[in-house]
């Protein structure tokens, strides 16, 4: 797999699936069932895999092309 489907793979195993796990809540828009921290926030903004729009985070074209 190249760097863009592995964006996270520098974070270590687990950290890599617990933010899997946010983007995917993201995805599915259950942030109030789920909270998402804010240092989760930054780092998936700081990858390009979310941007925040009137305050909530969505996915990027690269935070669905890390779910796929």
């Amino acid at each position: 797999m190249t760097d863009d489907k592995m964006p996270l793979a520098h974070l270590g195993l687990e950290r890599a699936i617990a933010l899997r796990w946010v983007l995917r809540d993201i995805k599915a828009k259950r942030l109030k069932l789920s909270p998402v921290s804010t240092v989760d926030l930054n780092i998936l903004t700081e990858l390009g895999l979310i941007e925040m729009r009137d305050g909530v985070p969505v996915l990027t074209n690269a935070g669905h092309a890390a779910l796929d």
